[in-house]
């Protein structure tokens, strides 16, 4: 019992040391007086109360298979995140950036919650890059495989990707065939219910079984789709049991979301700051973090007793439901 008090508390510390470490990073004052006196002079398009708002859909959305790009975009659509009127087009075109920029940025949030609730296997694969760990080792040749095809055909598509798909329709057609496509599987799992014995766990994953769902995830490019659903089904399909595959989703979420998070706040880092107030990065970012420790441990919990339809059904009611409110132009 007392080594379980020390290992709760420095998981703790270890959340807490990577939370304060990312607002440095990205240049978020952590006082939250001045904070609040630089949002004064911020009077930009996104609201404390709506960087609150996108913080939880991203926390809970982010590791379910849901997608949460398409959930940030239905967001800032119902809460009308968007520049003034009046503003001139070049300031209309910097916020939206800005937008794109921020809600990519407070992944960061959820991220570490998955950094901590994973600790044990995180600190394996830094044993393993030490030498220490054969298996932690051949983990983080996989997370390599994993997050490879994902990094190539991100860099040479990004623009053309955010220029065509990022909009309400390719979302609703993703979360649709998504929906069903997880509804298939389900099926196809309970078909197979009796093999559940001779599948694998995380520890029998090859590199190449890997490289397969890092293929897998850059279907998840398309808006709408879920980079969460794309690995888990991609683990399903390489013969991971659904467990196994949820866990090597998050790990390979892990850096997957941590190379894009990075990625915009190097280039976009200035343009939020002068676009929002420091205070709305920090409550999407703590908040993304909360919501993202309670959405993994009862996504986790849930699928130790159930499959993943419930997931199918929520996909395929949302399109049905945000289609028609396109339609007449209510959102």
């Amino acid at each position: 019992m007392h080594i379980l008090r020390h290992w709760r508390a420095g998981r703790v510390w270890f959340i807490a040391w990577c939370l304060v470490s990312t607002l440095h990073i990205i240049g978020v004052p952590l006082n939250v007086e001045g904070a609040q006196q630089a949002a004064d002079s911020h009077p930009g398009a996104l609201s404390l109360g709506q960087a609150v708002v996108l913080g939880i859909v991203e926390g809970l959305t982010e590791y379910l298979p849901v997608s949460s790009t398409g959930h940030l975009l239905l967001a800032e659509r119902v809460m009308k995140i968007e520049a003034p009127p009046m503003a001139s087009e070049e300031e209309k075109q910097r916020t939206e950036e800005a937008t794109d920029a921020y809600t990519i940025c407070i992944q960061a949030g959820a991220i570490i919650a998955v950094l901590g609730l994973y600790l044990r296997r995180v600190k394996q694969m830094l044993l393993g890059l030490l030498g220490k760990d054969p298996a932690g080792l051949r983990m983080v040749v996989n997370i390599a495989a994993g997050f490879l095809p994902a990094a190539v055909i991100g860099l040479l598509f990004n623009r053309v990707i955010k220029e065509y798909l990022f909009g309400p329709w390719p979302v609703i057609g993703a979360w649709l065939v998504g929906g069903l496509a997880i509804l298939a599987v389900d099926w196809w799992q309970q078909r197979r219910g009796t093999q559940q014995r001779l599948m694998k766990q995380l520890e029998e994953l090859t590199w190449s079984g890997a490289l397969i769902i890092g293929l897998a995830q850059c279907l998840a490019m398309w808006p709408g789709t879920s980079r969460s659903l794309v690995t888990i089904v991609g683990g399903l399909m390489v013969g991971l049991s659904l467990q196994a595959a949820v866990e090597f989703s998050f790990l390979l979420g892990v850096i997957t979301l941590g190379a894009a998070t990075s990625y915009d706040a190097l280039k976009h880092g200035a343009l939020m700051l002068q676009t929002f107030d420091p205070l709305s990065l920090v409550l999407g970012l703590v908040f993304a973090f909360l919501a993202a420790v309670l959405s993994v441990k009862w996504m986790v919990g849930y699928l130790n007793q159930h499959g993943l339809a419930i997931f199918g059904y929520y996909r395929v009611a949302l399109a049905v439901l945000v289609a028609p409110l396109i339609l007449m132009h209510l959102l």
